[in-house]
C-alpha cells in the first residue's frame, strides 16, 4: 500500500468520524459504484510520486434530494444512494475535499473542485451548490467555487 494512500485513509478517519456516524458515506464498494453511475467526475485526487496528496468527492443530485438532506431528513448515504440516475440533475453536494498538511494552502483542493464542477455541469444543468461544512476551510473552498461558478451556496447546519 502506498504511503501517502494510508495516511489519506487516515485523514478521513479522524476528520469525519465515519465509523461512529452511519449516516456519512463509507467509500465503500457500494458507495463507490453509485457515485461513478451518478457522474464520472464525482471523485478526483492529486498525487506524487508516493500515492494521494489531495481526494475530491462532489456529486450532482436533485433539488428535492437537496431539500431533504439540508432539512435533516436524510444522511448523505440516503442522499447519495436515493439519488435516481440516468435523470437530469440541478444541483451539486460537494462532500468532502482532503488534502495532506503538508501541501495545503496550494490550491489543490480547489483546482481538483473545479475540474469536477465543470464536468458535471457541462452535462447537467446545476443552480445550486451545496454542502454540510465540517471546518472553515471546506466552507471556504465552498464559497469560492459557489462564486466562480455564480451558484448560490447552502448549507447543512448541525454536526
Amino acid at each position: 500500500m502506498e504511503k501517502n494512500f494510508e495516511r489519506m485513509l487516515r485523514l478521513a478517519e479522524d476528520f469525519f468520524d465515519v465509523k461512529n456516524d452511519p449516516e456519512q458515506l463509507s467509500m465503500n464498494d457500494e458507495d463507490r459504484a453509485q457515485l461513478e453511475r451518478l457522474h464520472p467526475a464525482t471523485l478526483s485526487e492529486e498525487r506524487n510520486e508516493d500515492g494521494p496528496i489531495a481526494w475530491m468527492l462532489l456529486f450532482p443530485t436533485t433539488r428535492a434530494q437537496m431539500d431533504r438532506f439540508l432539512k435533516c431528513e436524510i444522511g448523505e448515504r440516503p442522499l447519495l444512494h436515493e439519488t435516481a440516475l440516468g435523470i437530469p440533475y440541478d444541483a451539486v453536494y460537494l462532500c468532502s475535499a482532503l488534502v495532506l498538511d503538508e501541501f495545503r494552502g496550494k490550491g489543490l483542493a480547489r483546482r481538483l473542485a473545479r475540474t469536477a464542477l465543470r464536468a458535471i455541469m457541462a452535462d447537467h444543468a446545476i443552480e445550486t451548490l451545496f454542502i454540510w461544512p465540517f471546518s472553515e476551510e471546506g466552507d471556504r473552498l465552498a464559497a469560492a467555487l459557489a462564486a466562480e461558478f455564480g451558484l448560490p451556496l447552502l448549507r447543512r447546519e448541525g454536526r
